[in-house]
């Protein structure tokens, strides 16, 4: 493992983050989706990007170890005027790269991102509720529990609980 850098992503990474969410999809049952079940291909995955430029309420913030996808981490933003101020995060970091801060620090550049657009003024989240590492770091970062919506999620016949998250900048 090299040294992590942290970089917006760029059209031609399309292909990369198609594979990476499709990967880890499969490494961890906390993702919204499974292996090789990401909703885009790298055609709309390369349209979403080009999309973000430009873009002042959302981002594609990506963690590298080298030319290896470490973690991805975005805000996403509605377009409307009533909702465009509150940023929806996303971010999932590769198993053999957690532990070491990468999340983290993918987070907070987001929050400074945000900070400094000039419109966000609140970041959102969901996240499994017994996906304790993660509530942790969210709530060191400033996040708090804002509800809970029950058995909202099932894997294997069994219900789980998410917890709604948010935080004012």
């Amino acid at each position: 493992m090299g040294q992590i850098t942290y970089r917006t992503a760029k059209e031609s990474d399309a292909g990369k983050i198609v594979a990476f969410y499709n990967y880890v999809g499969g490494e961890t049952s906390y993702l919204s989706f499974e292996k090789d079940e990401y909703p885009m291909d790298v055609e709309a995955q390369a349209e979403s990007i080009r999309g973000l430029e430009g873009n002042e309420t959302n981002i594609m913030l990506m963690a590298m170890d080298g030319e290896e996808i470490a973690g991805i981490a975005t805000i996403s933003s509605s377009h409307k005027v009533k909702a465009r101020h509150d940023g929806g995060l996303g971010i999932v970091v590769a198993k053999r790269y957690q532990g070491q801060g990468i999340g983290t620090e993918l987070i907070r550049r987001l929050i400074e991102w945000a900070k400094g657009n000039g419109i966000t003024r609140r970041i959102s989240l969901d996240t499994r509720a017994d996906n304790v590492k993660a509530v942790e770091l969210y709530m060191k970062l400033g996040f708090i529990v804002e509800g809970c919506r029950r058995n909202a999620t099932m894997l294997d016949g069994k219900y789980y609980d998410i917890y709604v998250m948010g935080m004012m900048l």
